[in-house]
């Protein structure tokens, strides 16, 4: 595709936008990767966020005109770090440089992601993988798809044969965030096979709509870091809910997305 945009139909289908949104995630990702290689040096917070915020704003330039054109009333969320509930209509969730931190350390954990929101619910999400090259998508009622391959979760069903994950969702979490993300950890070395902990949580869930792991969880989090994975482990066959099991929601303070058959046994662990 030229770097022009395209024409839009307006009533053009849910499935039409995820694919021009799946481009415009992918042009994004190429740009951020010709930034990504050395370690980015600084030596203070205030260096480090001018650092995050010039590859936030290399990749908006070129999703934020595009996705605006796609849909023109949509609302546009500026900060991804967000949470809660999103007002009504429809609302583009974007992280433009998911992992953010992990290129500025030249980590390859890193993606760009796109998250149509429409009425509080995602209908459409595009995560693109810009050194792999691979694009994860999902359309509510439609799978989730890796280039185009169907996903699906696994199909363990014994929480001790389990990979799980957890991440961090922000910096500078309150203390009782930190001590229950530290006790979550704990109860999950006892009860599973392998604990992951990394940042960024889109790429865990990506992982568990592939199969590849089996559950992950996260307290508290925002839009960003969370839409796009839960639509890709729902329409992948996964069950989505808080920490406690109870149905989940932007406004809650946790989160578990995990194959059915270890979901339960994970609420069990992250009750304690």
């Amino acid at each position: 595709m030229s770097e022009t945009l395209q024409t839009t139909d307006l009533g053009a289908s849910d499935a039409d936008l995820l694919a021009q949104t799946s481009t415009a995630v992918r042009i994004a990702g190429s740009v951020l990767r010709e930034r990504f290689g050395e370690v980015v040096r600084h030596r203070t917070r205030e260096e480090l966020t001018r650092a995050l915020a010039a590859n936030d704003d290399t990749a908006l330039d070129i999703l934020r005109p595009r996705l605006t054109h796609l849909r023109p009333d949509a609302g546009w969320v500026e900060d991804e770090l967000d949470g809660g509930a999103l007002p009504p209509g429809e609302w583009w969730v974007v992280d433009p440089a998911e992992g953010n931190v992990n290129h500025l350390h030249a980590l390859p954990e890193w993606a760009v992601t796109a998250t149509l929101v429409r009425e509080n619910q995602p209908v459409l999400t595009a995560v693109h993988l810009p050194l792999t090259g691979e694009t994860c998508t999902a359309l509510t009622g439609a799978g989730a798809h890796l280039d185009g391959r169907p996903l699906h979760v696994s199909w363990t069903t014994d929480l001790g044969l389990s990979i799980v994950a957890t991440s961090q969702a922000r910096p500078d979490e309150d203390e009782k965030v930190v001590r229950r993300v530290g006790s979550s950890i704990t109860a999950m070395l006892f009860d599973a096979l392998v604990v992951r902990t990394s940042v960024p949580a889109t790429l865990h869930l990506l992982n568990v709509a592939a199969g590849r792991i089996d559950a992950f969880w996260q307290f508290a989090g925002a839009r960003a870091d969370l839409l796009p994975g839960a639509l890709l482990v729902t329409e992948a066959g996964g069950q989505i809910s808080d920490a406690g099991g109870r149905p989940w929601t932007p406004r809650s303070e946790s989160f578990l997305a995990a194959a059915p058959g270890v979901h339960a046994e994970a609420v069990t662990t992250l009750s304690r």
